[in-house]
Order: C-alpha cells, then structure tokens, then sequence
C-alpha cells in the first residue's frame, strides 16, 4: 500500500472541537488507501489518553506534547525570525527530527497537512516525488485581519503582524504545493482571487457532519430543565470567535428574548470558558458548562441552537451538527456561510439583535419542529462525511499522475 505523511497540529481525538473534527474524519478516509504516518502535537493532557486509539489508525505515529503556557512565552521567537506567532506556537524539535526522517526513509508518495501552522515542518524538506496538499481549510490571514481591524491597542497590532506573516506563509503554500483546499467554496474562491496565478491548484472540499452519531433518535438523559425555552451554543470556549458569539448573545439577545419568555435560558458548552465567558453567569438565564463527555444531549433537548458569529471563517461544524440533530439553528450570515441551506426553512438568519431574539422566540414554538427535520434532511443530502470527502483522494490521485499539472 502506498504511504503518506498526515500531519496535524493537535491530536485528532476526541472530535469534541472543528480543529478535531474534520482531520479525524479525512484520517479515517485516507486510511483505506494509505499507509498513514501522523505527525501532531498534544497541548491538552486529558488528550494524552486518547494516543492509542489514533495509533490505532496510524502505520507509524509521532506525539509532541506542548504546554500551552510555556509555547505562549517561546513562541515570540518569531518576532525574531520573522514568522508568524502562530507557527513558532506549534514548532517541536522532536516533531521536525520524526518529519524528516519519515521524508528521508519512507519517502511517502503523498503528504497531507492540516493547517498552514504546520506546513513548515515540510515546505523545506518535500522532494518532488512526493504529491502535497495542505488542507488551510479557512483563509486564517483573513481572521487575523478582522482581529486587528476590530481590536485595541496593543493586540490589534499583534494581530495586525500576523495577518501578514500569515498571508505571507499562505501565499508559500499556495505556490510551492500541488493542492491548497478549503472547507467550502466560498473560502477557497476567496484564496483564488488573492492567489489568481494559482488559482488551478485551489480547491473547496466541504466538512460534513457524523449524521449516524448526531442522531436525533438515539435516546439522551436532558441535561438541564426542559420546561422553558433552552438555547444552546456549543464549541470550544477560548476562540475568540465564539468568546464574542456568546457574550453578544447573553448581554444584547436574551434579555430581548426574556421580556416574552422570562425563563428563558441561555446554555454554553465547550471546553476552555475563557474569564469573559465565565462572567456571563452573572446574567440571569446564562449557564456556563465547561468540557461535557457529550455534546449531544444539550443539542437534543435544545429549543434551539444559536450561532450568532460576528467573527467567522468556513463551515462552522456547530450549525450542522444541531441541524443533524433536527433542532432548529438560528445563525448569522457569518455563520451560514460555506452552508447550503435555506433560510426560514431550513435554518433562520438574523443579524440584528432584535431580529435574532425574534427568531429564536419561533424556533421555540410550533414552527421549530419542520426547521429542525427540513436541517436534517438537508444533512443527510449534502453533508455526509463519505461524500464530501471523496475530493480528498481524488486530488492525491490525480496529482500523482505522470501528466499531472493543475
């Protein structure tokens, strides 16, 4: 069987987080044709229990851990070598020293790497033997961007900084390697018009969603009171992005919705609840968990799932799988975007405070029921992992072929 190097900035388990999410997924496709030698780093001890299950998965796997406090302070190196922050955050000497010697003494007929974080570990080493693809999956200098545009002094010159140092780096992928591909569309119709003269080596391959797994027949304890109108926000709770959705939400949205429903609640669940998030607890109705074992329950019995992002990129996994469980969602255009779905029938969009609170007051009523079983066909359609992943190994394919040029 042919080999391929699959490199990933964290563990790819469990898939509890996007990051997670779409590079379990690819290994396990990628899997069935490769000899698959995975590269990543650990920055979450609890994660550490889950190396066997990936070894699994894995002719030869590496795992770097990192201390996440320790990598903040180490990473300003790259003020000094002029990289982006975001790449010295995830460089390990002993990750490059198992890089290299997999390019020297397996020479994988392929190389997959997850994230622009991680392409220096082989932009500089690849032979041309090898076919490359470097899933960026969202325009990452693009959130930097916004970050600096929206940000104060002195972040928003930081990120200002790696918006370019980033752009810098995207550009290198786009011109060195054999396929650049993104999560939809939409990003990767962005990444060409930034990158015309590459623009033949720029594809969009979807993320989709476990529909087998987010299953709203499967039987779930409800994990708060469901005698009020329960909204819930799910995902990882240091991003920045999602600090913003939910802090928005508590403090401009449902105190809309609680003038009609004063016993309404607003539930927050997903790893890491960054200072700002935990705060929101002081509002009335706001409920903050932490790491949960399982997402689902809090979905199943949700009235709705909410996902006001004023700060996106990509396909935002939390839309689909609340859509696979047939709960109604209520999203911004941000959030929607890279999505096929139509709003008011099989998703509600609002923008506007005012506009959401009244969204989210119908999906709790009689009307949420036909939104959230409309989302999951439009799941089971378009959104299945088999189907969307099969551009993955159409690509490696077509770009191994002696003729081959994009």
């Amino acid at each position: 069987m042919r080999s391929l190097l699959f490199l990933t900035q964290r563990i790819p388990y469990p898939p509890i987080k996007g990051e997670k999410i779409r590079p379990l997924q690819i290994l396990g496709h990628l899997r069935q044709s490769y000899d698959v030698h995975l590269g990543c780093l650990v920055d979450d001890p609890r994660d550490l229990e889950h190396v066997p299950t990936i070894q699994a998965m894995c002719a030869d796997s590496y795992f770097a851990p990192i201390d996440r406090r320790r990598a903040r302070i180490t990473c300003l190196r790259g003020l000094l070598t002029n990289e982006p922050l975001s790449v010295t955050f995830y460089r390990d000497r002993g990750l490059a020293g198992w890089v290299r010697r997999v390019l020297l003494d397996v020479k994988p007929e392929a190389i997959f790497v997850c994230s622009s974080n991680m392409a220096p570990y082989v932009l500089d080493l690849r032979g041309r033997e090898s076919v490359c693809l470097v899933d960026l999956a969202d325009v990452d200098s693009e959130k930097w961007r916004a970050y600096a545009e929206s940000g104060s002094f002195p972040m928003k010159h930081v990120h200002a900084r790696e918006w370019r140092r980033v752009a810098a780096l995207e550009a290198r992928v786009a011109r060195e390697c054999d396929w650049s591909t993104f999560v939809s569309s939409a990003e990767a119709g962005l990444f060409a018009q930034m990158h015309p003269q590459h623009a033949g080596k720029i594809r969009g391959v979807s993320s989709g969603v476990d529909h087998a797994y987010f299953d709203p027949s499967l039987p779930f304890e409800p994990p708060y009171a469901t005698d009020r109108p329960n909204f819930v926000f799910t995902g990882t709770m240091d991003y920045p992005p999602n600090i913003d959705a939910v802090a928005w939400f508590a403090e401009a949205i449902l105190p809309i919705i609680r003038r009609t429903r004063p016993d309404a609640a607003f539930h927050i669940a997903g790893s890491n609840p960054a200072p700002r998030v935990q705060a929101l607890t002081a509002i009335d109705g706001v409920f903050v968990t932490g790491r949960v074992p399982d997402m689902r329950p809090y979905i199943a019995y949700a009235s709705a799932g909410v996902a006001p992002l004023r700060i996106g990129r990509g396909i935002q996994n939390k839309v689909l799988e609340a859509m696979a469980m047939a709960r109604p969602v209520v999203v911004t255009f941000d959030a929607l975007t890279g999505i096929n779905a139509i709003p008011d029938q099989e998703v509600l969009l609002a923008d506007t405070p005012e506009t959401f609170a009244a969204a989210c007051l119908h999906a709790a009523g009689p009307a949420g029921k036909a939104i959230g079983e409309a989302a999951r066909r439009r799941v089971l359609r378009d959104y299945t992992w088999s189907e969307c992943l099969r551009g993955f190994g159409a690509l490696l394919d077509r770009a191994a072929q002696p003729a081959f040029a994009p």
